[in-house]
């Protein structure tokens, strides 16, 4: 992603043919199973809304007509943190359809061996595919089918509830740090994110674990903070990490 991008380049457009007088579609990159968008936010704001379509509805529509995607489909983006100029920060509504913000730091010392070994030297082998498109559409309805007591339901809707309205649950140090909570969407995304993450250990049921696990990778893009928190220097990690303290595990 590049500030001169237009939607066209990503979404595709509709090209004229004065032969026959006719308008033909030509698709897109975002016709695809992945979509890497690498430091999305050098993109203009009006190139990172033509994802919004795609990424909720699954489909694009150019001109008069709407084309459903491939499935499964997925975007995976990076941003760049350091640079301010010639970046475009993401809108709320565009971020809320990630379903998980995950911070990449520094790899370790031992991880850093093994990327220096596995690239370092000769080209690394190609990668054998060990799972088809049929076979992840099979994992994932069989990880959304996972059981979940009412009761983690209601402990993930009443944690939700905190990041809206920290003084009404209990929380009041927290509700001036905090400008704008988690959405209904974080709520569906963190329910399916434990299932996802109660599948992954080999369980049949969402544990109360589960959800504490994914807390910070599903709400650190979705809660916005106050000037007062910037001031004082707290970060919405810390803000979710008290949540998930002080909420009693039912």
């Amino acid at each position: 992603f590049t500030p001169d991008l237009l939607p066209s380049d990503i979404i595709g457009t509709q090209i004229y043919n004065p032969r026959s007088g006719e308008f033909t579609a030509r698709m897109g990159p975002v016709f695809t199973h992945l979509l890497l968008a690498d430091e999305i936010n050098r993109a203009p704001a009006k190139v990172q809304s033509a994802l919004l379509e795609a990424m909720e509805e699954r489909q694009v529509t150019l001109g008069d007509e709407t084309r459903r995607l491939p499935s499964p489909f997925m975007v995976m983006a990076t941003q760049n943190p350091i640079e301010q100029e010639g970046t475009y920060p993401l809108p709320e509504a565009q971020l809320d359809r990630f379903l998980l913000k995950v911070v990449v730091g520094y790899p370790t010392r031992d991880e850093e061996r093994v990327i220096l070994e596995r690239m370092g030297g000769e080209a690394p082998e190609m990668p054998t595919p060990v799972l088809d498109a049929d076979g992840l559409a099979r994992a994932k309805l069989a990880a959304q089918g996972l059981f979940v007591d009412e009761r983690l339901k209601e402990y993930i809707l009443t944690m939700i509830g905190a990041t809206r309205d920290a003084a009404g649950a209990g929380l009041k140090p927290l509700a001036p740090l905090i400008a704008l909570g988690a959405s209904p969407r974080a709520t569906l995304a963190w329910l399916r994110t434990a299932k996802a993450h109660a599948f992954l250990r080999g369980s049949g049921h969402v544990a109360p674990e589960d959800i504490r696990q994914v807390a910070a990778d599903v709400l650190r893009h979705r809660i916005a903070l106050t000037f007062e928190a910037e001031a004082e220097g707290v970060s919405v990690e810390k803000i979710i990490e008290t949540i998930v303290q002080r909420v009693p595990v039912p």
